[in-house]
């Protein structure tokens, strides 16, 4: 895991530009604390932050190899090649030769044996550019599910790309300007792929690669779902769902590092938990370290709502103890949440669930101390059929994203002309109504069946990707790399046919996982409800957030000031502490605050 960024340009010679592309590199260290390195050349500059975790000593970036008789190709890389090993032995078989053991090399030989179709061939998590210079192009190239991220900016004479955002930024060639479909994404919780929230700034669309070069940059999909039958029975598909877990998570623990789960005590992550330490016993690797966190005051003030009906600890350190792994439970105080809020922002470089993601930070960062790699259970409910809205009736006849429901808490809150301005339940149908049209049609599906397969659909490519957003920059900003195997293509090929009658099975939510992995979890956990990623419910941390919100107000050049109805947030303040729902108030002030934070630090101009 690592931080990518480059610049092409067909008018100046970037042999030049050494300091600005220094600059754009040096925003990635917290992705790549280990080493860093630079590649110039007058049409094409590369830059790499290294996170070593594969072939500490030799899959130095960016990464030189040619074919005979031609200028070597460069590559720089973010992520992990699961299926690497055989693809080298393939290569290998055809005349290439190595002189590394790390991914790295054989994603480079990759491209010189098969262009841009190697993307077909790999099993992983990433994101890499390569310089041609016997095409005199660059090749930008995503993983299926958009577990990694790229963005980039395509100009007259050239382009820019990085892993964050902030790379592309560090360029003056790429100002920090959001117009007004960039703030909708951000109010409306939407994340539109391919749509970067900045101008003119693109995020490569998951299961895309694009080529760059003089006549501008065109993409193109090398991957996308494909609905068909499904060919197995019930204990067939059971046991195929077992097969490929255990080869995914066998496939995931592979590093030259300490590995570890993130174990929540949820079915999803405690599955992963378990199926890891199997693989540990069996190759006498030792036990897995696994890590969970809660809140200060959560056992005094914790109250049970819809999204988080119970507490995570008593499960977590159940399935740790039926395991036993070495785990590690990170207490979180009032005010490490509220420091770390900043820290977040800067992470993700946007706006967005500032308390979830300060949680994700202080964990990830407690991590780090004793781990490098760590597994975690991000789109099992995306897969198997998770999520309330899979099952409650009226969100699935709702012509609208599920989420959408917290748009309306901010209806009354902002400026009535900015509302006018974004038209946000417009943007909203807009958005749902082009998600909808690329579902992969199945003729003659029954059309219970065919809206459980659109409501898959805008969970794989709309919310799943936002959380695994969150997840790489919070786990990044500390140089932590999570890896995620419910999101291997393979497994989330074969349920995107599975029916939802085998998903479902005896009844369950998630039916077909709980049955898949029954004799590895206490009955308790198997049969556990799915409760929503834990958050501070201490009245400290709401009254510390509705302070901080007084002085915002108070403010007279606070950014927030020109799109709030300052009356609206003061009646907001004036309520009761600890409400609950699907947006508390907490929620609310949290956002307000940090969209101020960012409209103020990254100086941003709305046009």
């Amino acid at each position: 895991m690592c931080g990518i960024t480059g610049w092409v340009d067909w008018e100046r010679d970037l042999t030049q530009e050494r300091p600005l592309l220094e600059a754009m590199t040096d925003t990635l260290i917290p992705r790549g604390p280990d080493a860093g390195g630079l590649w110039l050349s007058p049409r094409a500059a590369l830059g790499h932050r290294r996170l070593a975790v594969i072939d500490i000593e030799g899959g130095v970036q960016p990464m030189q190899a040619g074919r005979d008789g031609e200028q070597p190709c460069v590559l720089t890389f973010s992520g992990e090649i699961y299926n690497f090993r055989e693809l080298r032995g393939e290569l290998q078989l055809r005349g290439h030769h190595f002189h590394t053991r790390s991914d790295t090399e054989v994603l480079l030989h990759s491209y010189l044996e098969w262009g841009d179709q190697c993307l077909r061939r790999l099993n992983g998590m990433f994101a890499f550019g390569i310089w041609d210079p016997n095409r005199q192009a660059l090749l930008l190239g995503r993983d299926r599910l958009g577990v990694k991220p790229l963005f980039y900016l395509s100009y007259t004479t050239g382009a820019l790309f990085g892993s964050e955002l902030k790379a592309v930024l560090a360029n003056p060639i790429a100002p920090a300007e959001v117009d007004t479909e960039g703030l909708a994404e951000v109010l409306c919780f939407t994340q539109t792929p391919g749509h970067a929230v900045f101008r003119n700034i693109r995020a490569l669309r998951p299961g895309h690669y694009a080529w760059i070069d003089r006549r501008g940059c065109r993409e193109q999909r090398y991957w996308a779902l494909g609905s068909g039958g499904h060919p197995d029975d019930l204990p067939t598909t059971t046991a195929a769902v077992r097969e490929l877990l255990e080869d995914i998570v066998r496939r995931q623990l592979i590093a030259d590092v300490p590995v570890g789960t993130l174990l929540s005590g949820g079915l999803d992550s405690s599955a992963v938990t378990a199926l890891a330490t199997g693989v540990l016993n069996r190759d006498e690797r030792g036990r897995l370290a696994t890590y969970s966190i809660d809140f200060e005051g959560n056992q005094d003030n914790f109250q049970p709502s819809a999204v988080r009906p119970e507490q995570d600890t008593p499960f977590a350190r159940m399935v740790a103890r039926h395991v036993r792994s070495d785990h590690t439970e990170l207490l979180l105080r009032t005010d490490e949440v509220i420091k770390a809020r900043s820290e977040v922002l800067r992470a993700r470089d946007l706006p967005g669930l500032a308390d979830t993601n300060a949680a994700q930070y202080l964990l990830f960062r407690e991590v780090k101390r004793h781990s490098t790699v760590a597994l975690s259970g991000e789109s099992a409910d995306e897969v198997f059929g998770g999520y309330p809205w899979f099952f409650d009736r009226r969100m699935l006849d709702a012509a609208t994203f599920p989420w959408a429901v917290s748009v309306a808490a901010f209806e009354p809150i902002l400026d009535p002309e900015l509302w006018r301005l974004l038209r946000p339940r417009e943007y909203i149908a807009d958005r749902y109504a082009q998600t909808m049209a690329e579902v992969p049609v199945l003729d003659g599906e029954v059309p219970a069946d065919a809206r459980i397969r659109e409501m898959f659909y805008v969970n794989l490519t709309r919310w799943l990707t936002m959380l695994l957003d969150f997840k790489d920059r919070m786990s990044m900003r500390v140089g932590l790399e999570v890896r995620v195997p419910f999101c291997d293509h393979r497994l989330v090929e074969y349920l995107w046919n599975t029916p939802w009658a085998f998903k479902t099975a005896d009844g369950r939510v998630k039916g077909l996982l709980r049955n898949a992995v029954a004799d590895l979890l206490p009955t308790p956990v198997l049969d556990r409800k799915k409760t929503s990623f834990p958050v501070s419910q201490h009245p400290a941390y709401e009254q510390a957030l509705r302070q901080e919100m007084r002085a915002e107000l108070a403010d007279p050049d606070s950014p927030l000031l020109p799109l709030v109805r300052r009356e609206a947030v003061l009646d907001l303040l004036a309520g009761p502490l600890g409400a609950q729902g699907m947006w508390r108030s907490a929620d609310t002030l949290s956002f307000l605050l940090q969209l101020a934070e960012w409209l103020r630090v990254y100086h941003i101009s709305v046009r």
